[in-house]
């Protein structure tokens, strides 16, 4: 259940982190759309990371090291590898101005991405926003059988390591659910954004 949904199409950078700190996220309805509106699920999907799964056989694969891991080196093709169209997402919410934003927040130190490279080739990747002792996380793809996965558990490690509290992946959906991801209420969820949002902007 998406929640409350509202259109508007002034929204700045310094907006858009004020509005993750109490529990908003911007959306467009397609790439083609040039309107955003706002999204507050009623349900909201997490990751906790004291209870991050992954499977042995992602374990054992991880252990080949089969892609160069890397971090914040090609945010920029990280969106646009999101935003591409692929078998199992033909559209995509990512539009021009969300790519805009979102590669401000980069240059501004909020917004993050994991890549995973085949060589000098950007095989698949992450990309979110970190604020407080909070990650949001936003999209990723995959051009790479597990790219993803593997750049997934490597946020994972980082955010651990870093002191990270909250893992926000907006909604659920049954890959995630392997890893470990849950819908909490409306209301939990602020819980757990307050108290992520009480302490300094950690660093990624």
């Amino acid at each position: 259940m998406i929640g409350s949904r509202r259109r508007r199409q002034d929204i700045t950078p310094d907006l858009l982190l004020r509005a993750y700190s109490i529990g908003l996220f911007p959306m467009a309805d397609s790439a083609d759309d040039p309107e955003l509106f706002w999204v507050e699920p009623e349900l909201r999907g997490i990751i906790p990371l004291d209870g991050f799964h992954v499977s042995r056989s992602l374990q054992k694969l991880m252990r080949s090291a089969p892609f160069d891991i890397r971090v914040d080196t090609a945010f920029t093709e990280v969106m646009r590898g999101c935003a591409a169209p692929a078998p199992d997402r033909p559209t995509t919410w990512i539009n021009g101005k969300i790519l805009d934003l979102y590669t401000t927040l980069h240059g501004m130190g909020y917004a993050h991405s994991v890549e995973a490279f085949e060589g000098d080739t950007l095989v698949g990747g992450l990309y979110g926003i970190s604020l407080g002792s909070a990650f949001f996380g936003e999209s990723m793809f995959s051009r790479r059988a597990n790219a993803s996965k593997i750049c997934l558990v490597h946020l994972v490690a980082r955010l651990k390591q870093k002191g990270f509290t909250l893992l926000d992946t907006q909604f659920t959906t049954d890959h995630l659910k392997t890893f470990g991801a849950i819908d909490v209420p409306k209301a939990r969820y602020q819980t757990l954004l307050a108290a992520a949002m009480e302490g300094p902007d950690l660093v990624f």
